[in-house]
């Protein structure tokens, strides 16, 4: 084993203030990525090997995944370990850094995040992790041997995460491409919700762009305005701003078969019109953007003020009011939790609420030291958020499916769903030891992930308040002075919180035009019975690629950020395989695409999300049960796929020849 003292490359700072910063983050940072750190500084790799059988601990996601109960307590590690690591560090690591091994080989990385997570990680895990952590970029399948012209554009709607992300790939990539964004920001969904307590709910370490990763995050879980100035600093990093039409609003898009192109009719903010094309067109809109306001009668005679939590006033001072809240999704117990203390009375309306779960982290500042490590030490950024991800993705894939032998003796819809619905319980007994009636209240009747789990910002808290009242019921009737519930009672209130989500709409708020004429509207029954291939490409929409689309979301962990990778990975390859072979266009073949929602829906039928209770799930399902939300794979599984199109799946049509007749296919 080498021994020698490590020095850690230069900076401006004073040589003894940096040593005082280095020795105070080995003191609180996580001991696996400081160990990895180490390994990285060293380049001896011999120190996996002396750790290995030492570094263990009960993550939640192996007791999750096992069903067994874990005999320590989740994410603790012995602690003569976690002093030998550290003692380790403060022996080997100085102030001025360099890191030796650089990015690890994939033999050597499957070691190393072997060690990091205590678990078993298996080879095929080991592209998505590399990438998903930050070594390495997104790596291109389809050979690039030849550029695009200007004339291949492409045209992105929409600013948000995915949008902000494709206008960075497809400029690497050389496309000429131009982003519309209907509202004066980039940001999309943290732009829209600044209500009280706004907030990810996943670990914000993770919940980024692999390729831009922020040592800097002030909490575990970002409030939103933190992941909103996160999004404009990377505009600002690759310079994408100059290429967003802001207050811009695209009304159509129609395909012209005759001269394989997208044109699409946008409206600015002063009402004029304009007429673009494009090659392709890249939809970035997420599926939740309309805010769902509940038709109640009376709302428009209501003397106070009502808000829904996606068009929050800023100038709206709830300091000594009577507020009413109607919801109990993630967003509700944000708002609950953040505004307790400033109302002088709040009423929650709870119609059917959600199984949540402890999460100290979520109002976790990050110590100091743990960020100059995140800064700093080599490596070590990459390997907090490869654990962060791993511990919130594939681990917790067994818990929406149904074990049939399980499911027929118990609630729950297995042993791993069992602990997280045991988990529950004890959290909402522990929060209400002497309130039946709120235990009661806040009991859900359907097994646990048939809606999103919640953590508990402080929420069950808040509802322990003298000045604090939860109502298992609806809105009834608003009247001048307050809210009638459907229990009959009468809730006097100064201000109305709408905290009822949104509208699931996958691109049907845009008139689409395919070939022949017909809408994608119109071959997705208005929205309600949405299918596509890979969650992307439909049939009869030549070019056109829905991000977000229907059965991609990754509901049984990571994030959005990953969903957004995928996509624009996938439709960067794309285009530069139409680019590579002279193709124009591409359609994906009927048949495959019904082909592969067939899997889709075998799959999903062994899952939470379409079995006894999961119709009280909100958005997840249609009017028909069909779930048209979650993806049914594991995420590793659903990355392979969309490393590059399968040409056998499409349709082609390349540029006409002179004559003016349509070349061959």
């Amino acid at each position: 084993m080498m021994t020698e003292t490590i020095s850690l490359g230069s900076s401006a700072e004073d040589l003894e203030d940096r040593e005082s910063r280095l020795h105070a983050a080995i003191d609180v940072c996580d001991p696996a990525p400081l160990l990895m750190s180490l390994v990285h500084a060293t380049g001896d790799t011999t120190l996996l090997d002396e750790f290995a059988p030492r570094l263990t601990i009960s993550e939640p996601g192996n007791h999750y995944r096992t069903g067994t109960r874990p005999t320590t307590p989740p994410g603790q590690y012995p602690d003569d370990v976690v002093a030998d690591i550290r003692a380790r560090a403060h022996e080997l690591l100085t102030p001025d850094a360099d890191d030796r091994l650089g990015v690890p080989d994939p033999e050597l990385f499957l070691r190393m995040a072997t060690v990091a997570t205590s678990e078993r990680v298996d080879e095929e895990f080991v592209p998505i992790l590399r990438e998903q952590a930050g070594f390495v970029l997104s790596e291109r399948c389809v050979p690039v041997t030849r550029k695009p012209t200007p004339e291949f554009s492409v045209i992105v709607i929409g600013a948000g995460i995915v949008g902000i992300n494709a206008a960075i790939k497809l400029g690497e990539a050389g496309f000429t491409y131009r982003v519309f964004e209907a509202r004066d920001e980039i940001g999309g969904t943290w732009s829209r919700n600044t209500y009280p307590g706004a907030a990810v709910d996943t670990p914000s370490h993770y919940y980024s762009y692999s390729f831009e990763l922020n040592p800097g995050w002030s909490k575990y879980y970002p409030t939103g305005t933190e992941y909103q100035k996160y999004l404009k600093g990377v505009v600002d990093t690759y310079g994408i701003a100059e290429n967003i039409s802001f207050r811009t609003r695209v009304q159509s898009a129609r395909w012209l078969d005759d001269q394989h192109v997208w044109e699409v009719t946008v409206e600015s903010a002063d009402g004029t019109r304009e007429v673009h094309r494009a090659k392709a067109v890249v939809t970035a809109l997420g599926m939740l953007n309309s805010p769902n306001i509940p038709d109640v009668e009376g709302m428009h005679t209501f003397g106070g003020t009502i808000v829904h939590t996606a068009e929050w006033d800023e100038n709206l001072d709830l300091t000594g009011k009577r507020v009413v809240v109607l919801g109990t999704g993630c967003t509700s117990v944000q708002v609950v939790a953040s505004i307790v203390d400033r109302v002088e009375s709040l009423d929650v309306v709870v119609r059917s609420p959600h199984w949540i779960v402890p999460e100290k982290a979520v109002v976790n500042e990050v110590p100091d030291g743990e960020k100059w490590a995140l800064a700093h030490l080599p490596r070590y950024h990459e390997w907090f958020r490869l654990r962060s991800y791993w511990f919130a993705s594939d681990n917790l894939y067994v818990m929406p499916r149904i074990d049939p032998e399980w499911a027929k003796t118990h609630f729950s819809a297995s042993p791993a769903n069992e602990m997280v619905l045991q988990t529950a319980l004890n959290h909402l007994h522990a929060n209400f030891p002497d309130r039946p009636d709120l235990v009661e209240k806040l009991t859900p009747d359907f097994r646990p992930y048939s809606k999103r789990i919640i953590k508990d910002p402080g929420f069950y808290a808040a509802l322990t308040r003298d000045h604090v009242t939860l109502h298992r019921a609806s809105f009834r009737e608003v009247t001048p002075e307050g809210v009638i519930t459907t229990e009959g009672e009468f809730v006097p209130a100064d201000v109305i919180v709408l905290a009822t989500g949104f509208k699931l709409e996958f691109t049907t708020s845009i008139d689409v035009v395919g070939t022949g004429g017909r809408t994608l509207a119109e071959q997705w029954k208005g929205g309600d019975d949405p299918r596509a291939y890979l969650g992307i490409q439909v049939s009869g929409f030549p070019n056109l690629f829905v991000t977000a689309g229907p059965n991609s979301a990754p509901n049984h962990g990571a994030g959005h950020n990953i969903l957004s990778e995928e996509h624009v990975h996938y439709i960067v390859e794309c285009l530069q395989y139409l680019v590579e072979n002279g193709h124009e266009a591409m359609d994906v073949r009927q048949d495959v695409l019904e082909q592969y929602n067939r899997k889709v829906d075998e799959a999903l039928d062994k899952t939470v999300w379409v079995h006894p209770g999961a119709e009280t799930n909100g958005y997840y399902r249609n009017s028909e049960g069909r779930a048209v939300v979650p993806c049914p794979w594991r995420l590793v599984d659903y990355w392979t796929l969309l490393r590059a199109p399968n040409p056998e799946h499409f349709e082609f049509s390349d540029p006409a020849p002179a004559d003016g007749r349509e070349g061959p296919s």
